[in-house]
């Protein structure tokens, strides 16, 4: 969702992008500032404040806890995958997880990948957060928050209550406050588009009851004065709805870097093809033993890259190629000077469904209905849904329950 007007926006050294004000309803949107070549990084962005997902843990995948790098190597990544510990990795020499370097905070024992990335988190964040001795003690409200969180959303998790605890404990250790709370006040934050009375589908009255348990649980945890309209049941809707709609998808793994390490190895033809099969093989085998979820994940606030609008035909894209939190935009075509730069808000598989089925996702999650050239293209088609989702329609009213608890 595009971001709030606000002096933050833009903010990134050497982006090829700026943000600028369209309209009051579609707020502002990013635009080439110079032509962009396909495959070229319009910029790279840092996130104000991130988070793993909490079944991340749970499922043994192990990050930094402040930018998501994957710590274990891609041999350990394979192996747990698999559910193999012989398997050996050739060419590990293309690894770059580097053991020697990570750190584990002395009093509870969350991991770093290095301690520039502890002192990032303790400078930020972490002195309010830290658990101390209690990290295993299910009665701290920080331990009975997460559970319930837990409890109410079920992978694949598409946002974190941990990200909104992080913006309040930046709030709460900063010196400046003002300034945090006026960078988080850059994104936007609506319970519901006014115009269009398009309500955010976590915050309508069937999840009343579950958003008031986090609510409190969120309050016995991390109540502060400064931000006490955050705890009110409409401020915490406000800032569950900015997560929902700003909350940027992070991916990070060891193994998918080993890969791309490989496949820029310069290696005689025969070595080549064995190798290339010997991937291909690992991840079909991989697939069977683990499914598709193979990445340590997690989700972030971006002010630059929340500025970008939807496009259902993008011509840019998002990745974390650095196996961090590092944001890398993308231009999947030739944009030039001027041009708006928009991503898609919707997975491939979500693309290549109806307009309707598209539009339905939008206006549930990101409050607002795509008027994209393939959107209007297709304005005349019949207002059906596709194939793989009338399939779901006959589900019961707690398994939609679940459902969109998933999809935040």
């Amino acid at each position: 969702m595009a971001a709030a007007a606000g002096d933050l926006c833009g903010a990134v050294a050497g982006a090829a992008a700026e943000a600028r004000f369209i309209s009051s309803a579609k707020g502002k949107g990013l635009f080439a500032t110079k032509n962009i070549r396909k495959g070229e990084t319009v910029f790279v962005e840092r996130p104000v404040v991130s988070s793993q997902f909490l079944w991340n843990a749970l499922y043994n995948y192990r990050a930094c806890d402040h930018c998501l790098r994957a710590l274990e190597t891609a041999e350990e990544n394979a192996q747990r995958l698999l559910g193999k510990s012989s398997l050996v990795l050739p060419h590990p020499e293309q690894c770059s997880i580097r053991k020697d370097l990570h750190q584990q905070c002395p009093r509870c024992q969350v991991m770093y990948c290095s301690a520039e990335c502890r002192q990032a988190a303790l400078e930020q964040y972490h002195q309010v957060l830290c658990l101390g001795p209690s990290r295993d003690d299910p009665t701290h409200p920080l331990n009975k928050l997460q559970e319930a969180w837990r409890n109410m959303h079920y992978p694949p998790e598409t946002s974190s209550i941990m990200l909104m605890a992080r913006m309040v404990a930046t709030v709460k250790q900063a010196k400046d406050k003002e300034w945090w709370i006026k960078a988080f006040s850059q994104f936007c934050n609506k319970t519901a588009n006014e115009e269009e009375e398009i309500v955010h589908k976590l915050l309508g009255d069937k999840f009343k009851g579950q958003l008031e348990l986090l609510r409190l649980l969120f309050t016995e945890a991390l109540y502060d004065e400064h931000l006490s309209r955050w705890f009110t049941p409409e401020g915490f809707r406000s800032l569950f709805a900015l997560v929902g709609t700003n909350g940027q998808g992070i991916g990070t793994s060891s193994l998918s870097q080993w890969v791309h390490a490989c496949d820029v190895l310069d290696l005689p033809m025969l070595q080549r093809e064995e190798l290339d099969a010997f991937i291909d093989q690992l991840y079909k085998d991989i697939e069977k033993e683990s499914g598709e979820f193979l990445n340590c994940e997690g989700s972030g606030l971006y002010v630059l890259q929340s500025c970008c609008n939807h496009s259902c035909i993008p011509n840019a894209e998002t990745s974390f190629p650095e196996n961090n939190f590092l944001l890398h935009l993308t231009a999947l075509e030739d944009i030039e000077a001027g041009e708006e730069i928009c991503i898609s808000y919707l997975d491939c598989c979500q693309r290549e469904r109806s307009r309707h089925s598209r539009n339905k996702i939008l206006r549930e999650n990101y409050l607002f209905t795509c008027s994209c050239p393939k959107c209007l293209a297709q304005a005349d088609d019949a207002d059906v849904t596709s194939d793989e989702e009338e399939e779901g329609e006959g589900e019961t009213d707690d398994a939609e329950l679940e459902d969109e608890m998933t999809d935040v």
